[in-house]
């Protein structure tokens, strides 16, 4: 039987665009809203809304499987040619799309580039399933991103924000991140959910068992992903409700370039792994794996770095409002693709 998508995740479009709208009305009619958020602050930090990107993590986190890590090692080839698609062709190809589309906006170039160095452990597994690829391979992936994300995304904020526009002479381009607030962000936005799933994981299995733990347990806390992504939107979008004319051209200027970054890293994923006979259901698991990308942890430490109504986050709230509609279509393509090649 074909699966289908959630209610929840099918309408994820409308969803954002509701609690855009919800945010910018808040802001208008309650315009003290902003002195109430501030006044939840500790330094430079939120706590509601820090709590809101933790939970927002957890459950793609709880989700990971690490035991199948060791497995890695039996298919080299396909992990080669995942890391090399994930960490070398996604993020220049992002990098490159980013300078293309928007390099008289450097805060839109930054937040456009943080999405694609955050690589995808989250929607995957939806686009796998639906793509009928090899969910082991999937979960397999899955868990390779994010223990590489945990050590290597400091390093690579470093390199394509502080390092290669200086390097390339952008001279519009005058962001520079701190290396101790990346690290920090990582630590506690990706390292705090990634142990509290771990933990979650390894106790619940061993006292619940491993189908109750999937058929119970990860259904439960699934949709506090969403809940934590929409009330993020609220609040950001309540910051913003003088901006209310400028953000659908905006919309449109940041969707582009992710539209085209979707798009070619699906085909040439596809096709990449087709030249080298990779069979259909791992072809389809790399592909949705190298395609995706963690919003999450991009929204997360872009509110981190740069506050909760910078360009930059808004960046990171636009990328899963294009992403779940071109998903959606090239779990279509991959179906096709697999009729015309492959059956």
């Amino acid at each position: 039987m074909q699966p289908k998508l959630k209610f929840l995740d099918r309408f994820l479009t409308l969803w954002i665009f509701l609690a855009m709208a919800t945010g910018i009305g808040l802001g208008h009619f309650f315009p003290s809203i902003s002195n109430t958020t501030n006044a939840l602050s500790v330094g430079t930090t939120n706590i509601p809304l820090a709590i809101g990107l933790v939970l927002m993590m957890y459950p793609p986190l709880a989700k990971v499987d690490y035991s199948v890590l060791p497995k890695a090692f039996k298919d080299t080839k396909i992990i080669a040619i995942s890391l090399l698609l994930n960490w070398v062709i996604g993020t220049v190809l992002m990098f490159g799309l980013a300078v293309l589309f928007l390099r008289n906006e450097p805060d839109y170039m930054t937040g456009l580039i943080l999405i694609g160095l955050a690589r995808c452990i989250a929607m995957v597994i939806v686009w796998s399933d639906l793509a009928k690829a090899n969910r082991e391979y999937t979960a397999l992936l899955v868990a390779l991103n994010s223990i590489f994300q945990i050590i290597s995304y400091s390093f690579f904020v470093w390199l394509f924000i502080n390092i290669l526009p200086n390097k390339l002479g952008l001279a519009n381009f005058n962001v520079s991140v701190s290396m101790k607030d990346v690290t920090e962000s990582v630590l506690i936005y990706l390292g705090i959910p990634f142990f509290a799933g771990f933990i979650s994981r390894f106790t619940l299995i061993k006292s619940k068992g491993i189908d109750w733990y999937n058929r119970k347990f990860i259904p439960k806390i699934s949709p506090i992903t969403l809940y934590a992504l929409l009330f993020t939107i609220v609040l950001m979008f309540s910051l913003k409700g003088d901006k209310l004319l400028e953000l659908p051209m905006d919309v449109v200027k940041i969707a582009v370039p992710l539209i085209i970054y979707f798009v070619l890293m699906f085909f040439l994923s596809f096709f990449l792994n087709k030249s080298l006979n990779v069979p259909y259901d791992k072809n389809a698991s790399i592909a949705f794996t190298a395609t995706g990308n963690n919003f999450e942890l991009a929204i997360a430490v872009s509110i981190t770095l740069f506050g909760i109504h910078s360009p930059q986050a808004f960046v990171g709230v636009i990328g899963p409002l294009v992403e779940v509609p071109v998903l959606i279509l090239l779990v279509r393509v991959s179906l096709w693709l697999k009729k015309k090649y492959y059956d």
